[in-house]
C-alpha cells in the first residue's frame, strides 16, 4: 500500500528530501476560521510535524458554513481544542498543539520565535500587526491571506526583510477601519480557496520551492481572476524600514 505522502514523494520539486523537511516543520496558524480551517486542514493532511493553532474565540453557529472543520456538535466549544481534534482524525501521526488564547507580546513573540513558518488568517489588523511585527523581529515567513464578500486576498513576505516588504508596508494604523467580514458577509468557499493557496505556499518553503515575495495575489470570485500587485517596501516603515539600520 502507498504511504500518504506517496504523491508528494512523486513529485520532482518535492520528493523524499523536501517530504522529510515537512514532516520536520512547526507551523503556527493564528485564527482558525474559514481560512484557517482551509489551511489546517491541507496542512495536517500533508504532514506537517507540528501544527500550533491558536485561537482564543468559541465556534458559533454562524460560522458553520464556512467554517469547515467544525459541525454543529462543536458550537460554544473552543476553536483551537476542536480544531486540533478534528485535525488529528485527518492525520494521528502529527503533533498538534492548541493555543486557546490570545497571542500577545512575549508570547507572540515566542511562538513565531519558535515555529518555522506562521500563518495568519486572522480578522483584524491590530493582530496582523502585530503577527507582523513578530516575524520581522524574529526572521520568519510570514504568509497572511483574508477574504471578504466575494474577494480573498494573499501575500508572501520574509524571512529576509533586509531588501524585502513587510505587512505594514502594504498597510497603516489607518486602515484598521476597513470592512469587516462579519459587518459584509463573505462567500463561503472563498476563505478556503485563499486558505488552500496559504497551505501551498507553506509546503514550498519547507520544500525549498521559490515563492514569490511581497506580492499581493488578488482573487476576484464573481469574475474568477486573479490579478498581482507589488509590495513596495517603505524605507520609513517603523518595522522593516529600519531594520535596514540594524
Amino acid at each position: 500500500m502507498l504511504s500518504r505522502d506517496a504523491r508528494h514523494i512523486a513529485l520532482e520539486q518535492v520528493g523524499n528530501d523536501g517530504q522529510r523537511d515537512i514532516a520536520a516543520g512547526t507551523v503556527l496558524l493564528i485564527g482558525v476560521g474559514g481560512i484557517g480551517c482551509a489551511a489546517a486542514a491541507y496542512l495536517a493532511s500533508s504532514g506537517v510535524g507540528h501544527l500550533r493553532i491558536s485561537d482564543f474565540d468559541t465556534v458559533d453557529s454562524s460560522n458553520l458554513g464556512r467554517q469547515i472543520l467544525f459541525t454543529p456538535d462543536d458550537v460554544d466549544e473552543l476553536k483551537a481544542v476542536a480544531a486540533a481534534a478534528r485535525l488529528r482524525t485527518l492525520n494521528p501521526h502529527i503533533k498538534i498543539t492548541a493555543i486557546s488564547e490570545r497571542l500577545q507580546s512575549e508570547a507572540l513573540v515566542d511562538a513565531v520565535a519558535s515555529s518555522d513558518i506562521v500563518l495568519d488568517g486572522s480578522d483584524n489588523f491590530a493582530t496582523r500587526f502585530q503577527v507582523s511585527d513578530a516575524c520581522v523581529a524574529s526572521g520568519r515567513r510570514l504568509i497572511s491571506g483574508s477574504a471578504i464578500r466575494l474577494e480573498g486576498q494573499l501575500a508572501v513576505f520574509g524571512p529576509d526583510y533586509q531588501d524585502t516588504a513587510c505587512y505594514r508596508c502594504l498597510y497603516a494604523e489607518a486602515d484598521e477601519s476597513m470592512d469587516s467580514c462579519a459587518g459584509n458577509g463573505v462567500l463561503s468557499p472563498v476563505p478556503g480557496v485563499i486558505g488552500t493557496m496559504m497551505a501551498v505556499e507553506a509546503l514550498k518553503f519547507f520544500a525549498g520551492i521559490e515563492s514569490d515575495l511581497s506580492m499581493l495575489h488578488l482573487y476576484d470570485a464573481a469574475a474568477t481572476e486573479f490579478h498581482a500587485l507589488k509590495i513596495q517596501k517603505r524605507e520609513d516603515c517603523q518595522t522593516c524600514g529600519t531594520s535596514l539600520e540594524k
